[in-house]
């Protein structure tokens, strides 16, 4: 028996303790972090809420072990990720290196040429089997976890193969184009489907750069316009696939950028009026797709905050472009062809197509905007219904569409409540009014019976009809719309326009139908014209008084106040000097008798307007 058993216990207990610690130093070498396990104290005091995501980490001993979850790093590592050094050495460097690996084969080609090293098949075939190598080879770095790197691997093998294809095609005329065009098509397709199986975003943007580059790459130099645009078909709709089944937003933009490139090349070199029926129907095609991709686009929850920026693009700025650009491209082929009629009913079917799309159920909304492709929507049926009255209308015409679309937008806006109907029809009613006021039809032989008081008529009716509908609707809360406010608005443009209306008049009759050149009774016509202009604002203010009282609207009194300052001012600054004695006195005894009348009202104080104050008799 050991005659010292406490001291063999102290040195097992001591070796045991360096052991441990040794241990531990591997252990956090390795990255796996160790804490301390709380005191049944210090647990008592700590917080009940913990993260819902991390679970519970195992417990060794008084330890608790945080080893690293597979797929991330430590907090130290993934902010270094995202550090500048990071993005240069992963990023920049592995996309400059790609490029620098093309522009090498690139110069081994023309080198290869220049110096007869191999003959033309043997040039096209090594690189047809280094092509295919670099992506056999990638796909083993991506078995490893070096997903980025096999992703650039196969980027680089895909290029050659396009150039191979390119220089046997149309540096050596070693194989026909449509053999060159297939083989590309392959390749394409086997990027395509590495993406899907991948689940990389990154493989499907070199699938449709490749795709893309293909039409350039065998090009001939000739019209071949059903082969491009069917080929171009096909990839769109291979994209909207992509886009319907993956978050792969990016696809989508880059799909129409492209697209629109190749439209527009065809277009300015080769297109002529004996094309437009197959012109229109490819043109048709790509509208179509482009207009029902946004309804499908996938958001990808965990992925959502790395999408939103091209998803927002997809969502918001790709319906607003193709739309125009499809408008515009329609209208060149009609007006090319010269069916004048086509534009205004052009403009209709765009705006009925974009009426009856909200209707179909949409998948890919932004998170936080459910109604963002809806409101495009509505926006657009609404702008081209606008540009469809000047491409119809001119002159008074225009102006009375404009008033008529914005008055029946603003009662459908109250009526579904919809806030951008109504600031969509607001904008045509100040177009309407803006038209009304600049561009009206020439004056008349005959005074109110003709076109211009008559358009001022519907603008009035317009305008009061639009106070009506405004004074009645219901007041939303956190509305950014005030109906009261809308409808204050339309009462002083009625009686804006009133004055206008009259008031041309009588220039009209006094100018252009009495004057008529005769200089020597100018002045005279300029004294009638004038005596005129202070009758109608007394009788029209004397008017608005009286509806004011009648009404009991304060409102239209202060009107009615400012519209008789106005007549005070001209009969003292103006008519003095511009009627003759008998004009001058008429407008003065009538302004004074005006005015005594107006201050016998408000002396009587028929509606009460001093409160308690006693009224004078």
């Amino acid at each position: 028996m050991d005659p010292n058993p406490s001291g063999g216990l102290e040195e097992q207990v001591n070796e045991l303790r360096s052991r441990v610690r040794r241990l531990e130093e591997a252990l956090l070498s390795s990255g796996i972090v160790l804490q301390k396990e709380k005191a049944p104290a210090e647990k008592a005091n700590a917080s009940p809420v913990s993260s819902p995501v991390s679970p519970s980490p195992p417990e060794t001993g008084n330890r608790v072990v945080q080893a690293p979850r597979p797929g991330f790093s430590s907090p130290a590592k993934e902010k270094d990720g995202h550090s500048l050094e990071s993005r240069i050495g992963s990023q920049w460097f592995n996309r400059i290196g790609i490029l620098a690996v093309l522009i090498g084969m690139a110069w081994f080609l023309k080198l290869a040429i220049d110096n007869h090293w191999i003959g033309p098949l043997g040039r096209v075939l090594i690189g047809l089997v280094a092509g295919a190598a670099i992506i056999a080879w990638a796909q083993r770095f991506h078995r490893r976890g070096y997903a980025g790197f096999a992703y650039s691997l196969n980027a680089v093998g895909s290029g050659i193969l396009y150039l191979s294809l390119w220089a046997g095609f149309s540096l050596f005329h070693l194989v026909p184009v449509g053999v060159a065009f297939a083989a590309m098509i392959l390749v394409t397709a086997f990027n395509g489907f590495l993406s899907w199986v991948h689940d990389a975003e990154l493989l499907a943007v070199y699938a449709i750069v490749g795709g893309l580059s293909t039409p350039l790459l065998i090009s001939t130099g000739g019209n071949h316009e059903v082969t491009l645009f069917s080929y171009l078909l096909v990839l769109d709709a291979a994209v909207l696939v992509l886009v319907a089944l993956r978050p792969w937003s990016r696809l989508l933009f880059g799909a129409f950028v492209g697209t629109v490139l190749f439209f527009a090349g065809w277009w300015f070199a080769y297109y002529s009026d004996a094309q437009s029926l197959r012109t229109s129907f490819f043109l048709g095609c790509f509208f179509l797709i482009f207009a029902f991709a946004p309804r499908l686009i996938r958001v990808d929850g965990e992925n959502y905050a790395h999408s939103t920026g091209w998803n927002s693009l997809a969502l918001i700025l790709l319906p607003i472009v193709n739309a125009g650009l499809g408008f515009f491209a329609f209208y060149a082929i009609f007006n090319s062809s010269g069916a004048g009629w086509a534009g205004p009913w052009l403009a209709v079917s765009f705006a009925a197509f974009y009426l009856l799309l909200p209707r179909l159920p949409a998948r890919g909304i932004l998170r936080g905007s459910p109604a963002v492709l809806p409101s495009l929507h509505l926006t657009a049926a609404v702008v081209f219904l606008t540009i469809a009255i000047p491409l119809k209308a001119q002159g008074r015409w225009l102006t009375i569409g404009w008033l008529v679309e914005g008055a029946a937008l603003l009662w459908v806006a109250i009526r579904v409540r919809s806030r951008l109907l109504s600031v969509l029809a607001l904008l045509c009613l100040a177009l309407g009014f803006v038209a009304l006021v600049v561009v009206y039809p020439p004056a008349s032989t005959m005074p109110f019976l003709n076109q211009r008081f008559a358009t001022f008529c519907v603008g009035i009716a317009v305008f009061s009809f639009v106070a009506w509908v405004a004074g009645k609707a219901p007041v939303a809360e956190g509305s950014p719309l005030s109906w009261p406010g809308v409808a204050t608005t339309a009462a002083l443009a009625v009686n804006a326009l009133i004055l206008l209306a009259i008031g041309w008049e009588i220039h009209s009759y006094w100018w252009y139908l009495q004057w008529r050149g005769n200089w020597r009774g100018m002045r005279d016509y300029r004294m009638y014209a004038q005596f005129t202009y202070s009758a109608f604002f007394m009788l029209f203010g004397a008017i608005l008084l009286g509806a004011g009282f009648w009404r009991s609207s304060a409102f239209l009194r202060w009107q009615a106040l400012l519209l008789l300052a106005v007549a005070i001012g001209k009969v003292f600054l103006v008519d003095v000097s511009e009627l003759s004695q008998g004009y001058r006195i008429l407008s003065f005894l009538g302004l004074g008798a005006l005015l005594l009348a107006v201050s016998f009202v408000y002396q009587r104080d028929w509606l009460n307007l001093r409160g308690g104050e006693q009224r004078t008799s």
